[in-house]
C-alpha cells in the first residue's frame, strides 16, 4: 500500500475556487480502481493551505490516476488560484494496524 501526504499553499484569496476544483478530482478520484481513500482539505488552521490524504493499492493505480483525465481537468483549475507552493512526499506501508 501506498500513502501520499503533502500540502499545496495558495493565496487564501482563492480558496473557494480552489475547493470548487477539489470536489469533483476527489469524486472522480475516489470511483478509480485502486483508491483506498483521498481527500484533499482546507486546514482551518493555516488559510491558503491545502492538506493532501491518499492511500492507494499499488504504484501502478497511482500512476494511472497521475495521468488521469480529471487530473488534467484540476490542473488547468487551479492556474488561476495563486498556488505558491506544492509539497507532497509518498510513503511505501508495509503494515496497518488499528489505532482506535
Amino acid at each position: 500500500m501506498l500513502v501520499i501526504a503533502g500540502t499545496i499553499n495558495l493565496d487564501p484569496d482563492h480558496l473557494n475556487e480552489m475547493l470548487a476544483a477539489i470536489v469533483p478530482l476527489m469524486e472522480a478520484t475516489q470511483a478509480e480502481e485502486g483508491c483506498i481513500d483521498y481527500v484533499l482539505s482546507a486546514d482551518p488552521k493555516e488559510p491558503g493551505t491545502i492538506r493532501i490524504f491518499e492511500k492507494w493499492a499499488s504504484d501502478e493505480a497511482l500512476g494511472a490516476h497521475m495521468k488521469a483525465p480529471h487530473m488534467g481537468v484540476f490542473q488547468k483549475a487551479i492556474r488561476g488560484c495563486g498556488v505558491t507552493g506544492m509539497s507532497v512526499d509518498k510513503f511505501e506501508i508495509a503494515s496497518e494496524s488499528k489505532l482506535v
